[in-house]
């Protein structure tokens, strides 16, 4: 049965780079404006080393440790590092293609130019120079490596570079040196012209320059930009912390220094350079690229948010406001009469944090408690929560330090609350508190009355923008009480004696179960059965199995599943009932929702986990019913679109790769237009899209 499994299984790291590769792909398409072209490649190149610093790095922590298990596809730690760099090396190179032979050619027909040292004229060579003295000399600090001074330690993700120098001033030695291009500066630096067109160049070839200048008295051999990236992946005790905080802050530092996994290098670097490179950082051959243009695409992302190019931009996105809250003059009232349903970023995020604001300042209000995963640099829910301590009120945070690469910004939130006279808690032992939760306590005349806000993303105000999630309004007494223990068990040593209305994890992954088994029978019994799930990523073994059973009992399913997908869709005699899709577009897929027939008493349930062994075993999760008649059909035209969609969608295939869908016979349907276009309509807004006319309702067809 094992060996028949892992056929039916794809392996997560490989279904992750397929992901990215259809990132990629957003920037390859010229459908898509140029400037969030570059703004995809970047994403792909950011995305590539948080995949370096934890996932390769764990695989290498395996090998290293002799654990050779094979992971639930049959493969094996190295197996695993042997293929992924195989498919890395592969993207790589279409990354740079689409860079050199797309990107800067369509910038190039914009007037937009990216320099070398060998193309500046006199004035712009005179302009650099005085840069250079004035603005980047002053920081840069050249290392050479001798008897008697060693290698140095090279930052992970910074970028350098190398050089081989001769002492022409003594007996014709030669040492090795390195320079840090320095992150505190802008990666791209803008030159004169007296042309209509802009012209830039590259900080680090600035200081290939003037190298020359840093080292008096040497020839320079050899020169080349290198960049390391190092195993980032955090292993914290915390039973034995005594201080949860300090042991979070002394672990970060340790990214500094972590072994390196992945080595890249320009392409034109020379083989003695990259020999010392490969053997002073003790890189594994898996672990080099050479890359045939820039080092570090992510300086993309920033150059793409330069003001004066909105033409080859996103037309800008206006959220719409609720209208049921347009009808109240106070929020609370609103909540208090309706379950209101948000779907952010079409739907405004405003009313998430208009209601913690409200709690702050109004006297009735007696507490407020809220999780937080990740929030904003400059956050306005944590300035209301910490003046709603300040105002008297009872305010409990739940701020997760463990949330990876969000640790340091996360742990600076928390000593600010603190200071406030906010509790700030920071979850249970050995388990990520991962669930989005929101509950004001307040004061009414018929007695004390609890408002909450459950939904599938993060309290964060920018990603709120441009990331798709859900969340609910309410004030339904059952949904109060289940908030409240729920509360209780994550601030004290309460212990669940169960929810009137929520699930939680961990434990999860028993309730989906039989949530897919209860389709399961009504399949065999002769009944219609179907389930649709929209999520991250599915990795679960046992989530999979289920599905499969399911499947062979004649469950039809249709699963949405923008990241990872470990399951093999479309298998005669396992999964020929099961369809996934993934949608890659503008804004982020990451709402969660879950639909299961039952026998025609629909079950929609909305949550903050995904079908992954950590969602549903090693971290605190939530998973809430919609249970209002408006708003599971308000879910169900989303699922409606999301499956319809013709443009954005890829169909995974059974090898793992994935197609876009053929567009023949079809109507032309781009989902995140669709809610967008429905934006607008309420808005009011005049714009239109060239297929408005296809972007009708369907629902019967679906369900």
């Amino acid at each position: 049965m094992k060996k028949d499994f892992q056929k039916c299984y794809i392996n997560r790291e490989l279904s992750w780079l397929e992901f990215n590769n259809r990132v990629l792909e957003e920037a390859q398409d010229k459908e898509n404006p140029l400037f969030e072209r570059l703004k995809f490649i970047s994403i792909t190149s950011s995305n590539m080393d948080e995949f370096f610093m934890v996932r390769v790095a764990s695989l290498w922590d395996q090998v290293l440790a002799g654990f050779d298990r094979p992971d639930p596809s049959g493969l094996t730690p190295f197996e695993q590092i042997k293929k992924i760099s195989q498919r890395v090396h592969n993207i790589v190179y279409n990354q740079y293609n689409c860079f050199n032979r797309s990107l800067l050619i369509g910038l190039r027909k914009q007037n937009i130019y990216f320099l070398k040292s060998s193309d500046l004229d006199a004035y712009q060579r005179e302009y650099i120079d005085k840069h250079f003295w004035k603005n980047i000399y002053p920081v840069l600090t050249p290392m050479v490596v001798d008897p008697t001074r060693p290698f140095p330690l090279v930052m992970n993700k910074s970028l350098n570079i190398a050089l081989i120098l001769k002492n022409n001033e003594e007996d014709n030695s030669q040492f090795f040196a390195t320079v840090q291009v320095p992150s505190v500066l802008d990666r791209v630096i803008e030159l004169p012209d007296k042309k209509s067109a802009k012209q830039f160049i590259l900080l680090e070839e600035v200081i290939k320059m003037f190298m020359n200048t840093l080292f008096s008295g040497h020839d320079i051999l050899n020169m080349g930009c290198y960049r390391i990236t190092r195993n980032a992946d955090l292993g914290v005790d915390e039973e034995g912390a005594e201080d949860l905080l300090e042991t979070i802050e002394l672990s970060l530092k340790k990214r500094k220094w972590g072994n390196v996994v992945r080595l890249e290098v320009e392409k034109s670097l020379p083989k003695t350079l990259l020999k010392i490179l490969m053997d002073q950082m003790e890189v594994p051959g898996e672990g080099i690229y050479k890359i045939s243009g820039p080092l570090d695409l992510t300086f993309l992302m920033k150059f793409a948010f330069r003001d004066g190019y909105e033409h080859l931009k996103y037309e800008t996105h206006f959220p719409r406001g609720i209208p049921v809250l347009e009808e109240y003059d106070d929020i609370f009232t609103a909540i208090g009469e309706n379950d209101i349903i948000l779907h952010h970023p079409y739907d405004t995020f405003e009313p998430v944090v208009e209601m913690v604001e409200k709690a702050a300042k109004d006297p009735n209000v007696l507490a407020i408690k809220q999780t937080l995963y990740r929030v904003s640099g400059d956050s306005p829910i944590i300035k209301a929560l910490a003046d709603a301590a300040e105002n008297g009120k009872q305010v409990t945070v739940l701020l997760e330090i463990k949330a990876r690469f969000d640790e340091q910004n996360n742990i600076l939130w928390a000593k600010h609350l603190e200071k406030a006279g906010c509790h700030v808690i920071y979850g249970l032992v050995g388990l990520k508190t991962h669930c989005k939760l929101l509950l004001i306590v307040r004061r009414e005349e018929d007695g004390i009355k609890r408002y909450v806000h459950m939904g599938t993303g993060n309290y964060n105000d920018v990603t709120a923008k441009f990331y798709t999630d859900m969340g609910l309004l309410t004030s339904n007494s059952f949904l109060g009480a289940d908030v409240s223990a729920l509360f209780n068990i994550l601030s004290g040593f309460s212990k669940s004696s169960g929810f009137y209305k929520v699930d939680i994890a961990p434990g999860l992954d028993d309730k989906f179960v039989d949530l897919i088994e209860q389709e399961e029978e009504k399949a065999k019994q002769g009944k219609k059965a179907k389930i649709i799930a929209k999520m991250n990523s599915l990795v679960d073994e046992k989530i999979i199995k289920a599905l499969y059973r399911a499947s062979c009992a004649g469950v039809e399913i249709d699963l949405i599943v923008r990241g990872i997908c470990c399951l093999k869709a479309g298998v005669p005699g396992v999964s020929e009932n099961i369809r996934v899709r993934s949608i890659v577009g503008r804004f982020l897929e990451h709402s969660r929702i879950f639909y299961f027939f039952n026998d025609g008493n629909e079950l929609i349930f909305l949550s903050s986990a995904d079908w992954m062994p950590r969602n549903l075993r090693r971290r605190v999760e939530l998973l809430f019913p919609i249970e209002d008649k408006d708003n599971k059909e308000k879910v169900k035209e989303i699922l409606n679109i999301s499956l319809r969609d013709t443009v954005k969608a890829r169909i995974l295939k059974r090898d793992g790769s994935y197609s876009r869908i053929d567009k023949r016979g079809k109507k032309i349907i781009n989902s995140q237009v669709y809610f967008s276009q429905q934006c607008e309509k309420e808005n009011q807004n005049v714009r239109k899209y060239k297929s408005v006319s296809e972007f009708i309702p369907i629902t019967k067809d679906v369900f």
